[in-house]
């Protein structure tokens, strides 16, 4: 799928991603509020994580790379909205986009991977807490059908100062 003038291909995560994908977050934890996570993690330490979003099933990861270099652009996941049973048929669904690879669609391209892939399962809602001011993430999640629910007030610190997080949710 093009996106500028490169060619990017959305695909499952797989384990030789691992290091990137590591990287990519690290970068979301180390410079923005984006992600409440406050250390930077090693690939081992992120190796659960990837495992825990298998090619089928609810809980997904799909990857954006350049068709060309297979750089890593950026990814998406859903993952257990919360651990109750009760909450089986609702999901998380976050996205994090590469610096230098916002504004080219990458966001777009791998959220419609992520609800193509999701279609067949049996989930009810999706659910996105997104730290505020991010104006791009809210554009990108009122794309795909999310609506604003309500706003957790001050409910994180980071870089010493109190950060909102404003929580949408989609019918899937």
């Amino acid at each position: 799928m093009p996106t500028g003038r490169r060619e990017v291909q959305v695909r499952p995560g797989v384990e030789a991603d691992l290091k990137a994908l590591t990287d990519l977050y690290n970068h979301y934890v180390r410079e923005t509020p984006i992600t409440f996570d406050t250390a930077v993690f090693t690939p081992e330490e992120r190796r659960p994580w990837l495992l825990s979003h298998p090619e089928d099933g609810p809980y997904r990861l799909k990857v954006a790379a350049d068709a060309d270099t297979q750089e890593i652009l950026g990814y998406a996941t859903s993952s257990p909205y919360r651990a109750k049973p009760a909450y089986s048929t609702s999901v998380e669904t976050t996205v994090y986009v590469a610096p230098g690879a916002g504004g080219r669609g990458v966001g777009t391209l791998l959220y419609e991977a992520l609800f193509a892939a999701l279609a067949g399962e049996d989930l009810h809602r999706a659910y996105a807490g997104i730290a505020q001011p991010n104006e791009p993430s809210v554009r990108l999640h009122e794309r795909f059908g999310f609506r604003h629910v309500g706003t957790y007030r001050e409910v994180g610190r980071k870089f010493g100062r109190w950060w909102d997080v404003a929580w949408y949710e989609k019918e899937l």
